[in-house]
């Protein structure tokens, strides 16, 4: 169960520091490939290795995706940003020190809107700025390995504000800012692989107070779960601290999912000197009007905005556009669905249920649904022009998604259209009659509860093919001669 600080007389004060790989095919400041799962150190070359005399050259796309992602945090473009040489030692950083952006990020103020507790939230991002990966190292007893594959793979990384109070909404946060990403397609938001990490910043403080308590830093969680515990814990811990007259350490902790709990990395009384100074090595980096708005007309419908369209104009329950719009791909899905059947909602009742359900359970993506999203709609259409029921929708949407086949083709095959021929079935009610004649002789003294019985009968010796208003109708009929 979440702890509520404020039963003990504290809030908490919650910032994110989220960074994000770029999806770009080369690093950011040479040709090397980015890809994930490639070989120890097949990926690198004199720049990223730190070799003397490599000299880095900065790859526009990385700027672009760097705008792009400004721009839908509703972020200050720069005009003119700087790249500076941030020194501290890291086994797996060659350089000794990391290329980032410090005083003048391409990205200034902004502020994203999401949704946490039902209610609309608002957090306001302090900067987003570009900087490299460092390398990897794994530990093998008394030695070490370096893959420095990583190494100079683009990142951007968004600073919120300390305006998040609980750890739900910090988690709300985290999911907002890589439904946006991946939206823009500039980050897949991959957290098994490392694409999104996100460290925590936690402090806690007396209600009513304006001053911020002592901020402790919680490094690189990769699940919004995790980050959700992790900010829980942090909170009791540090509450605790203060009721029992302790001091709060300013220190770094790391989260350790397996005790629930976090431990110290390293001290951290003051503020660490980088030493930044301006890269020699590379340019300002100058960004023209034209093409910021270039990029601002490019951007897709977000998240937030498209699922209020979904509320609005197609008349969708809130819960319902939350969820369809999480993926920008999913929400893709069900527009394409809902314009070929012409009913969202019944188009949303079959994506959340059974697409989402075989999804799962498949593990395929919304993408490569065997079943797609014009056809489903086709289904949904011959349901609600009564040619195959909601029953034997089921049937056919199964066969639908294990053989990739068309709707109409397959109730053909299968015979499974409904039977609507008011002939036809009233000889099959007439049957179901004449088989039960205690169950009929006990409705028609009073036992009205037994007509869902006869229903079920009918349905049954039809194999569910007959309609079941014209059932109900013709069995209302039928009782009361």
């Amino acid at each position: 169960m979440a702890y509520e600080a404020e039963n003990e007389g504290f809030e908490a004060v919650i910032g994110l520091e989220i960074h994000a790989q770029l999806l770009t095919r080369s690093k950011i400041f040479c040709r090397d490939s980015t890809h994930f799962g490639a070989g120890d150190n097949e990926n690198i070359c004199p720049v990223c290795a730190g070799l003397p005399g490599a000299l880095p050259v900065l790859n526009e796309r990385v700027v672009e995706y760097a705008v792009k992602t400004g721009l839908a945090l509703n972020c200050e473009i720069r005009r003119q940003s700087f790249f500076a040489r941030k020194q501290y030692f890291y086994p797996d950083l060659p350089k000794g020190y990391q290329i980032s952006q410090h005083d003048l990020p391409i990205c200034g103020p902004g502020y994203v809107e999401f949704v946490s507790g039902g209610a609309k939230r608002r957090v306001s991002v302090t900067r987003a700025h570009l900087e490299e990966d460092a390398g990897k190292s794994t530990h093998h007893g008394d030695y070490s390995l370096i893959n420095l594959n990583r190494s100079g793979i683009p990142l951007l990384e968004i600073v919120s504000g300390p305006d998040m109070r609980t750890a739900a909404e910090a988690a709300d946060y985290a999911r907002a800012i890589r439904g946006i990403l991946r939206y823009l397609d500039v980050c897949d938001g991959n957290l098994e692989e490392g694409s999104l990490r996100c460290d925590v910043n936690v402090s806690v403080r007396h209600c009513g107070e304006s001053a911020l308590g002592t901020k402790v830093e919680i490094k690189n969680i990769n699940s919004f779960r995790f980050i959700e515990k992790a900010i829980e814990y942090e909170i009791h811990r540090q509450t605790d601290c203060v009721l029992n007259g302790e001091r709060v350490a300013q220190e770094t902790r790391l989260y350790d999912p397996d005790k629930n709990r976090t431990f110290t990395m390293r001290a951290k009384e003051d503020a660490h000197d980088y030493r930044y100074f301006p890269d020699p090595d590379l340019l300002p980096v100058t960004v023209e009007k034209d093409w910021v708005e270039e990029i601002r007309s490019s951007l897709p419908e977000l998240p937030l905005a498209r699922a209020a369209r979904f509320v609005a104009e197609l008349q969708l329950p809130e819960y319902d556009a939350t969820i369809l719009t999480q993926e920008r791909a999913l929400a893709d899905y069900f527009e394409r669905a809902q314009e070929a059947c012409g009913n969202p909602k019944a188009a949303s009742n079959w994506i959340m249920t059974e697409v989402m359900r075989n999804l799962n359970e498949s593990g395929t993506s919304i993408a490569r649904a065997p079943v797609t999203a014009e056809r489903l709609g086709k289904m949904i259409a011959l349901i609600d022009k009564g040619v195959i029921s909601g029953k034997i929708a089921k049937t056919v949407f199964s066969a639908m998604w294990a053989d990739r086949g068309d709707p109409e083709s397959i109730i053909a095959e299968k015979g499974l259209a409904q039977v609507t021929d008011a002939a036809a079935v009233g000889r099959i009610v007439d049957d179901v009659l004449a088989a039960n004649p205690s169950q009929l002789e006990s409705y028609r003294s009073g036992k009205d509860k037994l007509f869902g019985f006869f229903v079920g009968q009918v349905m049954k010796l039809s194999k569910g093919q007959a309609n079941p208003e014209l059932v109900n109708e013709l069995l209302r009929k039928k009782l009361r001669e």
